[in-house]
Formats: C-alpha cells, structure tokens, sequence
C-alpha cells in the first residue's frame, strides 16, 4: 500500500483556516520560481562563505534580486540569492528564527550519517568525497547569475568584484548551454508541474481520483497552503521585532510576520555524468548492436532521446503510465517512472462510491496491486538545474580514448518541504530497491549500486516483456556521481532585506 498521508503531517502546522484568498506578490518572488531563466543560456553559481559579517548584510540588503515580474523583452540579467542555515548563522541571524525553519533546513544535507544513506550518499557519493558541502565547506550563500547570451563574464566579474570586501569566493559552478539536451544524450526539461499562480485549485485534503499536473503553490511556495490544505513550517515573527513590519503577514496568522512567506527552499547537488561509461556499458549488454543499445538506453530513462514518452500520449508531459500498469512498454524503475509515477490519490477503478470504497479498503486485488507507489501530487518537485562541461557524442562515448573534460548536471530543485519532497523522492524513489514492488534494483541512472543495509542488491535492472519473464540486466556499474550538495532558503525579496538588515546577534 502507498504511504499514508497522515505519515508527513508531523512536518505540517495545524492551522487549516480558510483565510482570504489574495493574488501572490509577484514582486517579492525570486523570479526562478516563475521563469526558470530559459533566455538565459549563460549561467554561473557562485558558492559563497561570509568574510566580514557587516559588509556581507550591507550587500545583501541591496543586492538588485530579479523578481518574479515578467519583463519584456526578458532581462538581460538575472541575478538570484540563497542562504544555508550556516549561513544564517554567519550573519547574525537570531537562533529562534533560525530554529523556526525546517529541521531538514536547520541541520544541512551534510548533517549525519543516517541522512546520508537515505540520500544514497554513500560510497563513490560520500560526502567525504565532495568537492563542496562537507565538513567546513558547506557554503553561506548562493548566487544565481543568469545571463543572455555574451553578457555573463563580465556582469559576473562586476557582481564579484562588489562582493569582494563581504564574501570569500569558495567555488564557481560553471555551466554549459548543450540546447535542451543532458550530458546522456535525452531531450531534458519536459516534465514539470504546473503551479497555480492564479489560486484558483481548491485546497484541502480531499482525495484526488485522477493524477493532475496543477499543484498548489504551497507545495514551492512557503506561506501559502499546500495539496493537505496545511501551511508548512517556517518563521512567523512578531511584527514588533527588529522592523518585521516590512515583512508580509501571515495568512494563517494575521497577527504575525511571515519571514517564508514568498520563499522557498532550494536543494542543490552537484552531479557527474559517466557518459562514456553508460553507453560502453548499454553497447557490451547490446553486443555492438546499435538498435538494441538504444533501446535499452531509453526503456532506462523512460523517454525515447527526443523527449517521448514509452507510453503512448499525446503531449510528453500530460500523461499517465494507466495503459501500462505492469511496465511493459516503460519499465516500472525507468528513471522517469521513478521520479514521477504520475499516480492518483486512489488506484484506477470504475467510478462511483462502491467502487472507492474497495479500493480504498484494499479489497479489489487489481487495484491492491497498482497501489504500492505513494501519491505523487505530495511529492513534487520543481527542477531548476543546468547542466555543464562538455557535450559528449555518441560516436566519442564509444570511442577508447577518455574524454579530457568532465560533464554532468548541477542539480537544483524547489520545494516547500523538504522532507516529504526532495528526501522523499531521493530516498523512497530514486535508492529504494522496493519502488513499485521491483527487488535488487534502484535508479537505473542515479544508483549508487552498494547493497541496501539488509544485504539487498540495488545493480539489477528489469523489462518486463508481454510473454515470458521479465528481461534482466545484472551488475550495473554507477553512472552518476555525487560531488557536493547543500540546502538553501530562496527567500522572498522583503524576507531577504530583513535577514540582512535585523538587529545581528553579536560576533562570539
């Protein structure tokens, strides 16, 4: 059976009033949530560690943010700001409001061992190995600079160069505009909820029938409530406090300050891609045969190398795997299925109130069996990251001779909850060898292939066929490794004022 609901609400305030509704700020929304910068082909993430605590706040409290207000024609740069708890802490910022987000946000992606199993880093992924993120690595603040084509390096030089007195540069994550195509070779960035800018989706724990690709904004959005009809964790402030009267109330307390409010928390992983190594791999299990080598590449990845889905649907992003409920055509731990299972509150069934009934009670053994994969609208996420180094080509990833240079993808989704979206989906779906009733098996592109705590194998890959069993595919190497991470808060633009301009704790 699917998680229950009720398994995350411990993560959810209680309030579940029915407050006005009012449109969303636009302006006081970092514009990534919105637009995703697509014009901006050039992009460059700084990863910052405060210098001097003063200069650090006196930047911030200026720096040009780009707002979620749509420009035309878009503007030629856009320059976006997170902060790690630790970074909180390095300027100034009072324990209490710290302590006030999220225990995933407050204790770091790096935080202790247990964290870093769920995650799967583990092995080749362990954050001992990281280039960033680990130990006293883990970086302050992000900047975000997106650019038109030809305007990065030197908008980039000038943001470094106000920066300088305030923040120690600790690395800069280039990226590469490979035009729509990830390092593997597959058409990348179809798939994406629809947020509800409008407001217009109902909000409250009801049962949905049918999967919908609409989400309501509390799922991305801090402050607003989400597919339960709760309002997620954050700081909520008396208004009185260090001028919190710039910040906006909170729908779900009017009488406070909502610092999350506008906000949003941004999970950040730096992946490298083993391009030579999967299509050497998928060409030995292929014996040389390019049809076959291809096709085992995309029943692992869900979607054909332009985009399509396996299943049959009209649109690549508005569809379901209903049709293909055994995972005939997409296999049920292709990593597409995985990540997004595109599933109902209920299994499929025939409508009306006997019919939810047994299926909800567990008694209809058909839908009992299509009923193993947790919800989907509880667990989205919105994908901002870019990729970067070299585009690789087919004939170059088969070739003998290594690549010079590194390729991979700097991994940034959005979410309101961390727990129950980016964990969830990280631990649950993409490392767990039980997705959907597989065994031996976990994410075909992003497993880290060590055995489970319990000895079970996690190298396996299955295809389930029509007639006879299930092909198999056995030892599959790690294709993806995980070089740095963190946990960000993407604050609302007046949230952000306020972080830098507050009454700081003093310097120990």
């Amino acid at each position: 059976m699917s998680v229950p609901r009720s398994a995350f609400r411990s993560s959810l305030n209680t309030t579940r009033d029915a407050p006005r509704v009012v449109p969303i700020e636009l302006d006081d929304v970092q514009g990534l949530m919105r637009f995703g910068y697509k014009h901006q082909k050039q992009a460059c993430f700084l990863l910052m560690r405060v210098k001097q605590r003063d200069a650090a706040r006196a930047w911030l409290a200026s720096a040009a943010v780009t707002s979620a207000i749509a420009a035309d024609p878009p503007p030629e740069t856009a320059l976006q700001v997170a902060i790690t708890s630790a970074g909180l802490r390095a300027l100034g910022v009072a324990a209490d409001i710290v302590a006030g987000f999220s225990p995933e946000f407050v204790a770091g992606m790096n935080s202790d061992a247990s964290r870093a199993r769920r995650l799967g880093d583990v092995g080749a992924n362990d954050p001992s190995r990281w280039r960033w993120g680990a130990a006293d690595d883990v970086p302050h603040v992000l900047l975000l600079l997106y650019a038109l084509p030809g305007r990065l390096e030197s908008w980039q030089r000038a943001i470094e160069a106000q920066c300088d007195a305030a923040f120690d540069v600790m690395a800069r994550l280039t990226t590469s505009d490979m035009d729509g195509v990830e390092p593997f070779g597959f058409v990348d960035g179809i798939s994406q909820p629809q947020l509800d800018w409008e407001r217009r989706r109902a909000v409250r724990d009801q049962d949905e029938q049918a999967y919908i690709n609409l989400a309501c904004m509390g799922e991305f959005l801090l402050g607003y409530p989400n597919e339960y009809g709760f309002y997620t964790q954050r700081p909520l402030l008396d208004p009185q406090r260090d001028s919190a009267t710039q910040l906006p109330r909170a729908e779900d307390a009017p009488d406070k300050a909502d610092l999350g409010r506008n906000g949003s928390y941004l999970v950040m992983r730096q992946l490298r891609q083993d391009v030579q190594g999967f299509w050497q791999f998928l060409d030995g299990e292929a014996r040389g045969d390019p049809d076959v080598r291809q096709q085992l590449a995309e029943a692992m990845v869900g979607r054909t190398l332009h985009g399509e889905p396996l299943v049959d649907a009209r649109d690549p992003n508005a569809f379901t795997f209903r049709s293909d409920p055994q995972g005939v055509r997409c296999p049920l731990g292709a990593h597409v299925r995985r990540t997004n299972p595109r599933n109902a509150d209920l299994p499929p069934g025939e409508p009306g109130l006997w019919s939810w009934a047994i299926r909800t009670l567990g008694f209809d053994a058909a839908a009992l069996a299509q009923d193993r994969v947790a919800s989907t609208r509880f667990h989205r996420l919105l994908r901002r990251g870019r990729e970067y180094g070299v585009q690789v080509s087919l004939q170059e990833a088969l070739a003998t001779t290594p690549v010079a240079e590194e390729s991979g993808l700097h991994f940034v989704c959005l979410c309101a909850n961390i727990a129950r979206q980016f964990e969830f989906v990280q631990s649950a779906w993409v490392v767990g060898t039980r997705f959907d009733g597989l065994t031996d098996e976990s994410d075909p592109l992003l497993g880290h292939r060590l055995p489970a705590t319990d000895g079970t194998r996690s190298d396996g890959f299955s295809m389930p066929q029509v007639n006879g069993p299930a092909l198999r595919i056995e030892g599959l190497p790690q294709f993806v490794t995980v070089l740095g991470g963190a946990y960000f808060f993407l604050p609302g633009v007046r949230a952000l004022r306020y972080l830098a301009t507050a009454r700081s704790v003093r310097s120990p």
